[in-house]
């Protein structure tokens, strides 16, 4: 299904980092956009409605997806909050079937779906299982879907690009140093390795699905163009930050989740899934996206520099 400039699109999670910047690329295309925000407020824009609610505010997302002809499902957490009802498998399960749900009531048939790069059945992490979770849903809805898995993505206003740059400046714990988590006893085993993508050339890939047809039930890779280790990427952010290198030191992996697993979740910058991803390699193969969207993703290096602010 092709899609004209001027079709009505459904945007959740419209005022988060990366929904901010599929918004402006829908506006840019001339996509008239339903955007659903829940706590933010957006700039005004021509074309663009705005509806304040979440996910689970049925009547807020029937409303904001009736006459749309596509929906771009983007709502996910890296962190859970049980005491706020915010859980992984809320969040990223419950809210992908109510928002499929809606896009079949409304009669919407395209469905642009974000996952994450890592996501998979046997997944060890919560964040990860339930992301797949939410895939299974999606492949099962019978509508026209797209799946796209970034990997980590940096971008101006983004809390990773923030944290880099606070570590790279000294302006954030552990301040003498840019942390990561290591393997081993000490941490010196070595840490995954990861393939960032810039959130401009996420939001550009999540547009072109609307008009592009390969894309109808697949699911894609969005990641940068090389793989690199932690301590390689805190290069690239503190020469960009700084202009100088920063010293780059582990901890060890076991530690960080013994202590995700007994001290309180606020007191700690990091939570045990996030330990457990790190661990892992978050890299994947970008040929077919490259393939199927006729253009590669910029890579770290030539990026880097729009995310410091």
């Amino acid at each position: 299904m092709a899609m004209n400039d001027s079709s009505p699109v459904f945007l959740d999670g419209a005022a988060g980092f990366v929904g901010s910047h599929v918004l402006v690329e829908l506006c840019r295309r001339g996509h008239s956009v339903r955007a659903l925000v829940h706590h933010a407020a957006l700039a005004a824009r021509e074309n663009v409605r705005p509806f304040r609610g979440g996910l689970f505010d049925q009547a807020v997302v029937r409303e904001a997806m009736s006459g749309c002809a596509a929906a771009i499902h983007l709502v996910g957490i890296i962190a859970e909050k049980p005491e706020k009802n915010v859980t992984f498998e809320r969040i990223h399960v419950e809210g992908t079937r109510r928002v499929l749900e809606a896009a079949k009531e409304a009669g919407v048939k395209r469905y642009i779906h974000m996952s994450a790069l890592g996501t998979r059945s046997e997944a060890v992490s919560d964040y990860h299982r339930t992301k797949w979770q939410a895939e299974e849903l999606v492949r099962g809805s019978g509508l026209d879907w797209t799946i796209l898995r970034p990997s980590m993505i940096h971008g101006p206003g983004g809390e990773f690009s923030k944290m880099e740059v606070g570590w790279a400046r000294k302006k954030q714990a552990p301040w003498l140093f840019m942390p990561y988590f290591g393997k081993g006893f000490l941490g010196t085993g070595g840490s995954g390795q990861l393939q960032p993508i810039f959130v401009g050339d996420v939001a550009r890939a999540f547009v072109d699905c609307l008009g592009n047809q390969k894309t109808i039930h697949q699911t894609y890779t969005l990641a940068g163009p090389e793989a690199m280790s932690w301590p390689q990427m805190h290069e690239h952010f503190a020469r960009a930050a700084t202009g100088s290198r920063r010293a780059t030191i582990p901890i060890p992996s076991w530690y960080a989740r013994l202590l995700a697993g007994v001290l309180p979740r606020w007191s700690i910058p990091f939570n045990r899934d996030q330990v457990i991803m790190a661990e892992e390699d978050n890299i994947g193969d970008i040929a077919p996206m490259v393939r199927d969207f006729g253009w590669q993703p910029q890579s770290l290096a030539a990026t880097v520099d729009k995310s410091i602010l």
